[in-house]
């Protein structure tokens, strides 16, 4: 397939991580030396990704100031934090395709690339297709799961493998919804209804890092041989 934009989401309030986003984004939070945000740029890096954006909105200045001099764009939402689902549909004119792909930035990965993975499993008909993790190969994610998965990669809602942030997805039902802001959810509901919401197992290990405690949690997978 030809390659695909994607928009990383990097426009959260952060408010989990307590002290360590007083003074600066979340996506800003360093793991293992490194940023968040560059965590999830360098999986941008494989082949089957087009034009990067990143979506901005508290301490939206600091993140333009990292990513200078890089060939990203930016989706400003400085005026009203848009959620997930209008982030994207902000975001849209700076895709400039459907479908489109979005990443999380507050996650670290171990295994192989998901973008390759979730591009892999890309076919005609889906709605949206999203990247799971088996709880068992989730670290730092409370909760009993997201999605049942059933033979033909069909999903409903239920105790299972967890969401991992990464999605791709077709933008057509964006256009649907009537609020400014309001959450992936609403769409990912949509698609249910029209049998067309989809996801596939990412085969490493996945590390949701939204509060401080996450962190070492993070960097000790990260340097596991697992």
């Amino acid at each position: 397939m030809t390659a695909t934009p994607i928009l990383l989401f990097a426009a959260g309030l952060g408010t989990r991580m307590g002290e360590l986003t007083k003074n600066k984004p979340k996506p800003l939070v360093k793991v293992a030396g490194k940023t968040l945000l560059d965590h999830a740029l360098d999986l941008t890096q494989s082949a089957h990704v087009g034009r990067r954006v990143v979506n901005l909105h508290y301490k939206g200045d600091m993140i333009r100031a990292h990513l200078a001099g890089q060939d990203i764009a930016f989706s400003d939402e400085t005026d009203a934090l848009l959620e997930t689902g209008g982030g994207l549909r902000k975001a849209l004119p700076l895709l400039a395709a459907n479908p489109v792909m979005t990443l999380n930035t507050d996650a670290v990965w171990k295994g192989p690339n998901p973008i390759d993975v979730l591009c892999a499993a890309w076919r005609d008909g889906m709605q949206s297709l999203l990247l799971l993790v088996p709880q068992s190969r989730a670290v730092g994610h409370p909760g009993k799961g997201d999605f049942l998965v059933d033979d033909d990669g069909r999903l409903t809602r239920g105790p299972g493998p967890i969401y991992a942030g990464l999605q791709m997805t077709r933008t057509d039902l964006l256009h649907d919804m009537p609020q400014a802001a309001f959450s992936m959810n609403l769409a990912w509901d949509a698609a249910q209804a029209k049998c067309g919401l989809f996801g596939v197992e990412y085969p490493g290990h996945w590390c949701d890092v939204g509060k401080p405690d996450s962190i070492p949690l993070a960097e000790a997978m990260l340097a596991s041989d697992v």
